[in-house]
């Protein structure tokens, strides 16, 4: 499809390439990925009605044991079943842990035991099943929230973030049109700016977060968390400057904000100051030890010549990726990449890259998967793979160091010199341990 995008209000969406495919997992996984659940903007947050709390976690902290007093007396209270299991997924964004996945999972099994048309329930379970990585579920339970809330826009946003993940661009389009169209906010903006990310449109990703972040939402952390997404589009294109401007920002609207400091440790480590990276990473760590942060300090160690202090980070990572699992996160990619990337169990790398190949067929789970075969020693079947990756024109960085890679180990030089150019011309810091990498392999290929 290749349809522009129009809201509501306020102009044209379009851009001369058109808007199609993906949304803000990012804003939707706790788990290991781009980034918590549930969405921002998805509702207004249970938190936001708490009075006297200084800060979101408190709030939230207060909301659960109010909550569970009430409860106490009312069991069958099916409203206060909802609360609690949305402020229980908030808490996953607050503190990273995952066990609060089985907490809301048995409130919402209650709560639609009660009420089985109980839309908030539905959509909840939709949001968690995302939360999961379990598309093909979130999918069914937004399509389900849809049916009881036929004019409302948060089912869209869990079915078009359910099918992007399953690799169902045009379904997504579909999707987040009659969300932008019902309403022009910040969680139909900040899915915009995705679907315009993954199609190579830079320029309109920012825009539409732009309009995400002006849009605001109904506790802080919401703006705090699209101004980090927006931060993350400049750095992504290789522009630091407007990147920390973006997360200062964030910073600033919400002091502490932990996705703001660890992306403030990442442009640290690509400025190659490192004392300081590893000192705001471990700041971030203490309060919310996510899996891709963890990792980011052990890189950050790595580069910067500690390599005991990397491998422990790195045990560290995959044994929170472990925790995950345990409570029913699929992190087949995510444990791919990093197993791949740094070399370690390959044999069970290229295992959890097929798996998320054929569970998420998304162009991140084939860029995944094309990069394990490659790290494997499979050149050869990479290439395909990758090219798949490449189908939707995204402009990232990795994707092309990543295909460049795999040609010059097989001898393509011309398309291998640009896929690696095209990597460093659009990020030159992209990766603290592959940047150095991507240069090494332009250089020596033959002229």
């Amino acid at each position: 499809m290749r349809g522009q995008i129009h809201p509501r209000q306020g102009g044209s969406f379009g851009s001369p390439f058109a808007l199609a495919a993906a949304a803000t997992m990012a804003a939707v996984l706790a788990g290991c990925g781009s980034n918590s659940a549930p969405a921002p903007g998805r509702a207004p947050s249970p938190v936001a009605a708490v009075a006297g709390a200084t800060t979101p976690a408190t709030a939230t902290e207060q909301l659960i044991a109010t909550t569970q007093a009430h409860l106490r007396v009312a069991p069958d209270d099916v409203q206060s079943i909802d609360t609690l299991a949305a402020a229980y997924l908030q808490r996953v964004r607050e503190v990273g842990d995952p066990s609060y996945y089985d907490k809301a999972d048995s409130l919402l099994r209650s709560a639609l035991a009660l009420s089985p048309k109980d839309a908030e329930a539905t959509l909840l379970s939709g949001t968690l099943a995302l939360a999961r990585h379990h598309f093909l579920d979130g999918l069914s339970w937004g399509q389900r929230a849809a049916a009881l809330d036929p004019s409302g826009a948060e089912p869209l946003g869990v079915i078009t973030d359910a099918e992007v993940e399953l690799g169902r661009y045009d379904a997504a389009v579909a999707s987040v049109q009659r969300m932008v169209d019902l309403r022009p906010d910040l969680a139909s903006y900040s899915r915009v700016s995705y679907l315009r990310e993954l199609h190579g449109d830079v320029d309109g990703a920012i825009a539409a977060m732009q309009l995400a972040v002006t849009a605001g939402g109904p506790v802080p952390e919401n703006v705090a968390y699209v101004q980090v997404l927006l931060g993350n589009l400049y750095f992504n294109r290789g522009d630091l400057a407007g990147a920390e401007a973006q997360y200062q920002a964030a910073l600033r609207a919400d002091p502490g904000y932990v996705n703001a400091v660890a992306a403030l440790a990442r442009l640290r480590a690509a400025q190659r100051r490192w004392t300081e990276s590893v000192a705001l990473y471990r700041q971030a760590i203490l309060v919310y030890p996510l899996p891709q942060y963890v990792i980011g300090l052990g890189d950050a160690l790595s580069a910067s010549g500690d390599a005991t202090g990397a491998a422990q980070q790195y045990d560290l990572a995959v044994a929170e990726q472990r925790l995950q699992e345990a409570s029913g996160v699929d992190v087949d990619q995510e444990l791919a990449l990093f197993e791949a990337d740094h070399r370690r169990d390959l044999t069970g790398a290229l295992a959890a890259a097929k798996r998320a190949v054929r569970d998420r067929p998304s162009v991140q789970s084939a860029d995944a998967l094309a990069w394990t075969l490659f790290q494997s020693g499979d050149a050869r079947d990479a290439l395909p793979v990758s090219q798949q990756a490449h189908r939707l024109g995204t402009r990232d960085a990795l994707m092309f160091f990543h295909s460049g890679m795999i040609e010059a180990a097989l001898g393509m030089t011309t398309q291998a010199r640009s896929d690696l150019s095209t990597a460093l011309a659009i990020n030159p810091d992209f990766s603290v341990l592959q940047s150095g990498v991507a240069r090494a392999a332009l250089e020596a290929l033959p002229r």
